[in-house]
């Protein structure tokens, strides 16, 4: 059964939401728990199932961006078990930031099992490893602390370069719990054009080998 990847709520300082967004006032369900801190790849939220694929939307049409991970998921789908799922973020086209060295258009952020629980961090880093994938860049991780979270992104150094970040606990959690297992912080003003990416021209990140 095909699952649309949840909203993620802001955190209560993440000045990027939008009026749709909601917040994560309450961060208690951290507290005194082992947590994992992603950067947040400007990209489309991509799931891959053994046999099927789609972006955020269930019947998401197909797109010239969506192209080089559709052949991906070609590849890898076989060694998907069965009613799991592998979400990551489609980076193959530039959206508000440009990468110049990905080292691929897809990451990993999370894999679902046939349960529709999130695996722990090193358990979905192990898949992706098994998978032949690459998972997203961590920032932090440790015990729950405000202020080593909020220094993922430093504004002076990161505002061209950085969308934000995605913290996540590291143990494993239920479908159900996504909204108190998860929140994300975004910068101001993240999205820089009035038209959407999808109806601009496609302009390709660049990967290292490249």
């Amino acid at each position: 059964m095909l699952k649309k990847y949840p909203k993620t709520p802001h955190l209560f300082w993440s000045p990027g939401a939008t009026s749709d967004d909601v917040y994560l006032v309450d961060t208690s369900g951290f507290h005194g728990k082992e947590i994992v801190v992603t950067e947040k790849m400007d990209g489309e939220n991509t799931s891959m199932y053994r046999n099927a694929i789609h972006a955020r939307s269930l019947d998401s049409a197909n797109h010239p961006s969506r192209s080089w991970v559709r052949g991906l998921h070609g590849q890898v789908r076989n060694d998907i078990p069965e009613g799991w799922r592998v979400c990551g973020e489609n980076l193959y086209a530039k959206h508000s930031i440009g990468y110049e060295a990905l080292p691929s258009y897809f990451m990993v952020f999370s894999v679902w099992n046939d349960r529709n629980e999130s695996l722990s961090w090193d358990e979905t880093v192990e898949w992706a490893s098994l998978l032949g994938l690459v998972t997203v860049p961590v920032l932090y991780r440790g015990l729950w602390d405000e202020f080593a979270v909020k220094a993922c992104y430093d504004p002076s150094v990161h505002v061209t370069s950085r969308e934000g970040y995605v913290v996540r606990l590291a143990a494993s959690f239920p479908y159900s719990s996504f909204g108190s297992s998860m929140a994300k912080f975004v910068r101001s003003n993240h999205v820089t054009s009035d038209d959407h990416w999808m109806h601009q021209e496609i302009v390709p990140n660049k990967v290292r080998n490249e």
